[in-house]
């Protein structure tokens, strides 16, 4: 059996590290480079760092950012937040990222999957969904859970594997934020129906939820971000807790 991930998430503005609700009250909580490093040091298996800047020049910023990660951080990292072409995804993996992620770009086109997935290999590529419950259907959103589309996450989930997706990232935007855990249900159901590896986002609050969320076999992977920035839980106390509890995890 694969050891279980732990992931902490940065967005990322201007070069900073940012933590909002849906990129609202946004204000600074750390250098993203050095807070790396520092879940480096604890025991965080990847990172992911998400662009969340609005301006040209904030891009480049975050290009510049990337090198820098790549240069001072050994774990892997992905990188996601803007991309919406083979070239963003050039210029990222150029720049030093591990792996990319794509979104709303994805569900914009659908090819830009099998475009990725063909020129770097599907190892490169995670498709990450934004899902909410509408009308007893998990419909996929994007916009920060602002703008609704037509596609099922379910079915969308099996095309984007199908397309080429290495991994797939599923945030529930009713549990994002709540802190009253992971969507279990629906992370086993996808779990069941990929053959590629599923990571959680959205609800994470205390050690137990991720102690659910695994012992379910929910998922190969679980994001979090406020409750690493502000110390709630400490990785270190994280992991040893799964391993008291039979979790297969990397200390």
């Amino acid at each position: 059996m694969l050891a279980k991930r732990i992931i902490p998430c940065l967005d990322v503005r201007d070069g900073k590290t940012v933590k909002g609700v849906n990129f609202l009250g946004l204000r600074e909580v750390g250098d993203p480079v050095e807070m790396g490093k520092r879940y480096a040091a604890d025991g965080a298996d990847e990172l992911v760092y998400l662009d969340i800047s609005a301006t040209l020049e904030g891009r480049g910023t975050f290009l510049r950012l990337v090198s820098s990660v790549a240069k001072n951080i050994s774990i892997p990292f992905t990188v996601g937040g803007g991309i919406s072409t083979i070239e963003d995804a050039s210029a990222l993996l150029l720049a030093g990222a591990d792996k990319i992620s794509i979104n709303s770009a994805a569900v914009n086109n659908p090819g830009l999957i099998t475009q990725i997935a063909d020129k770097y290999g599907s190892q490169f590529l995670v498709v990450a969904i934004d899902a909410m419950l509408i009308d007893n259907k998990w419909t996929v959103v994007t916009h920060s859970g602002n703008k609704k589309t037509t596609l099922e996450l379910f079915s969308w989930a099996k095309e984007a594997e199908n397309r080429g997706a290495g991994e797939i990232l599923f945030t529930s935007m009713d549990h994002d934020g709540t802190k009253r855990g992971y969507p279990c249900s629906e992370l086993r159901r996808l779990s069941e129906m990929l053959s590629i590896p599923l990571i959680a986002s959205g609800g994470a609050g205390c050690v137990g939820h991720f102690i659910e969320l695994f012992k379910g076999d929910c998922a190969d992977a679980a994001l979090a971000s406020s409750v690493f920035h502000y110390n709630q839980i400490c990785i270190p106390d994280l992991k040893r807790k799964l391993q008291e509890n039979k979790i297969e995890i990397r200390l």
